[in-house]
C-alpha cells in the first residue's frame, strides 16, 4: 500500500484531518505542560477506588502499604509511558506508525493487531463503567430503574459521545482533558472532606500489615493499567517540537497520573475498611452511589462519567491510528468509528450477560499488560539506538521503503516480541488463563508477568543483530509532508 495523498488541512472547522503521517516541523507547536492534564484525565476512573479497596480486602494491606503501592505504581508505569512518548517528538507520528521503523512494514502488523484487539477490551470496560454511572445517576435523581432497553440506550449515548470527542481530534481531546482536570480537583476536595469527617480512623490506622509479596502484587496490578497507554504515548507528543524537554515529557506523564492514582487508591483503601464489599461489587459504580451521601454521590458519579468518557476518547483516538497502520484506508475519524462499534457490541454483552465485573476486569488487565509490554520492550530498546525516523520510509509500505527489511519484517524485532510475549504468558495467572510457570515463583505469584515480558523482549532485541538505522533525508523547507488517511 503506497501513501495516499489527502487534500484536506490539519484542522477543518475543529476537525483534525491529519492521520498517521508525520507532523511537519512547522506545525509542531504544542507544549510539554499540555501533557499533564492528558494523563490526569487518563486516570479519572472509579475503578481505581475499587482497586484500592482490593488492596485492603483481597491483599490484606494496611493504609501505609497501600500508600507505597499507590506511589510506586504510577512512577513505574507512567515513567515508561513518558519514555516511550519521547519517540513522538523525535518522529512526529503516532506510536504504531513509528513502530513500522522497528518491526518492518509487514512485521508491524503482528503487534499492531494484538494491541488493536486489546484496545477493544479496554474501551469496552470503560464504556460499561460510564454507562453504569449514568444509570446510577438516573436512579438517584429521578428514581428511574435500569432495564435492558435503558441499559442499551445509556451505553449507546456513552459510545456516541466518546466517538464525537475522539473523532474531532487532538484539540477536542486536550480541551476536554483540561477542564476535566479542574473538575476532578474539586471533586477530590469534596470526597476527602467527607472521608476525614466520616471515617473511623482508629480502625483504618489500626489495621495490621500484609505480606510484602502482596505489596509487589499490588504494584503489578496498578501498573498494568498504566502500561497499556505506552504505545499511545507518542500520539499525544507528536505535536511537540524536537527541542521539547525529554525530562519534562516523563515528568508530566508521571505527575499527571500520580496526582490522580495516589488519592483515588487511598480513598478506596479507606472506604474498604467500613464497606469491604466495594472490592468485589458486581457493579462498582452503583455500589458507590449507595454508600456515599447524596450530596457527594451525584457529583462523584458525574465526574466518573466524564472521566470514563475522556479515557475512552483518548483510547479511541489512538485506536484510529492503529487501524490506519493496519491498512484501513479511511480518514482517521472514520477509523475511530470502527472501535466505537466494537465497544458498543462488546459492552452490551458485558452489561447484559457478565456476572462478575471486577473479576473480569482484573483478569483482562493481566492479559492486557502482557500484550502491551512485549511491544514496549522491543520499541524501548530500539529507542536507545534510534534518534530520528524517516517520514518517507514510514509512509512507503512497498518494497522501496527503508523499513521493508526482509520481506517486510525486521527479524530481530519480531523474534524478540514473540519471545517476550510467550515468556509473559508463561508467568501470568488470571481467571481466564494460568501459565505453566505462574505458580511457585515470585514473578508469577506477584502478578508480574508483564515485567517478564518487558525484560525478555528488551534484552533479546538488544542482543540480536539488527540492520543499520536508516538516516532520514532532510525535510524540505516550507513543503509539508504528504497527508495520508
Amino acid at each position: 500500500m503506497s501513501p495516499t495523498p489527502h487534500d484536506g488541512t490539519l484542522e477543518t472547522r475543529g476537525l483534525e484531518t491529519r492521520g498517521i503521517e508525520p507532523v511537519p516541523e512547522a506545525e509542531r507547536t504544542a507544549r510539554t505542560r499540555e501533557l499533564f492534564p492528558t494523563w490526569v484525565a487518563a486516570n479519572i476512573s472509579v475503578l481505581l477506588l475499587t482497586m484500592g479497596a482490593s488492596l485492603v480486602v483481597s491483599y490484606g494491606l494496611n493504609l501505609w502499604q497501600a500508600l507505597v503501592v499507590a506511589t510506586v505504581a504510577p512512577v513505574v508505569s507512567y515513567g515508561l509511558v513518558g519514555l516511550i512518548g519521547i519517540a513522538g517528538k523525535r518522529g512526529g507520528a503516532p506510536g504504531m506508525m513509528l513502530s513500522r521503523a522497528v518491526f518492518g512494514q509487514r512485521g508491524n502488523l503482528l503487534p499492531g493487531s494484538l494491541i488493536w484487539v486489546a484496545r477493544w477490551g479496554w474501551e469496552t470496560i470503560n464504556a460499561v463503567t460510564g454507562a453504569y454511572a449514568l444509570l446510577t445517576v438516573l436512579d438517584i435523581l429521578f428514581g428511574v430503574r435500569g432495564n435492558t432497553l435503558l441499559t442499551i440506550v445509556t451505553l449507546l449515548l456513552f459510545v456516541i459521545t466518546t466517538f464525537a470527542i475522539s473523532g474531532l481530534g487532538i484539540n477536542a481531546v486536550r480541551t476536554c482533558n483540561k477542564y476535566a482536570s479542574y473538575l476532578f480537583g474539586g471533586f477530590s476536595v469534596l470526597v476527602l472532606g467527607h472521608l476525614l469527617v466520616d471515617t473511623d480512623w482508629s480502625r483504618v490506622l489500626g489495621q495490621g500489615a500484609g505480606p510484602t509479596s502482596l505489596m509487589v502484587t499490588g504494584v503489578g496490578l496498578l501498573a498494568a493499567g498504566g502500561i497499556s497507554w505506552a504505545p499511545s504515548s507518542p500520539d499525544f507528543t507528536r505535536y511537540l517540537p524536537r527541542t521539547a524537554s525529554s525530562k519534562a515529557i516523563v515528568g508530566t506523564s508521571v505527575g499527571g497520573a500520580g496526582i490522580v492514582v495516589l488519592p483515588m487508591v487511598l480513598m478506596g483503601a479507606v472506604m474498604a475498611v467500613s464497606t469491604p464489599d466495594l472490592a468485589s461489587a458486581a457493579d462498582p459504580v452503583s455500589f458507590l452511589g449507595e454508600i456515599l451521601p447524596l450530596w457527594i454521590a451525584v457529583p462523584y458519579l458525574l465526574i466518573a462519567l466524564i472521566g470514563m468518557l475522556l479515557i475512552n476518547a483518548m483510547s479511541m483516538y489512538s485506536a484510529g491510528f492503529t487501524a490506519q497502520t493496519l491498512g484501513f484506508r479511511m480518514p482517521r475519524h472514520w477509523a475511530v468509528s470502527v472501535n466505537a462499534v466494537i465497544s458498543l457490541v462488546l459492552g452490551g454483552v458485558l452489561m447484559l450477560a457478565a456476572t462478575g465485573f471486577m473479576g473480569s476486569f482484573i483478569a483482562f488487565l493481566s492479559m492486557l499488560a502482557v500484550a502491551f509490554s512485549a511491544w514496549v520492550g522491543v520499541f524501548g530498546a530500539d529507542m536507545l539506538r534510534r534518534r530520528e525516523y524517516d517520514a518517507k520510509a514510514l509512509l512507503d509500505t512497498t518494497r522501496t521503503s527503508a523499513y521493508w527489511y526482509r520481506g517486510g519484517f525486521a527479524p530481530a524485532a519480531v523474534a524478540a516480541w514473540a519471545a517476550g510475549l510467550a515468556a509473559g504468558l508463561l508467568f501470568t495467572t488470571s481467571d481466564w488463563f494460568t501459565g505453566p510457570l505462574a505458580s511457585g515463583n515470585p514473578v508469577g505469584e506477584n502478578g508480574l508477568g508483564w515485567v517478564a515480558t518487558t525484560v525478555v523482549s528488551f534484552a533479546l532485541y538488544a542482543l540480536l543483530p539488527k540492520p543499520a538505522v536508516a538516516v532520514p533525508a532532510p525535510e524540505p523547507v516550507g513543503e509539508p509532508a504528504p497527508l495520508a488517511v
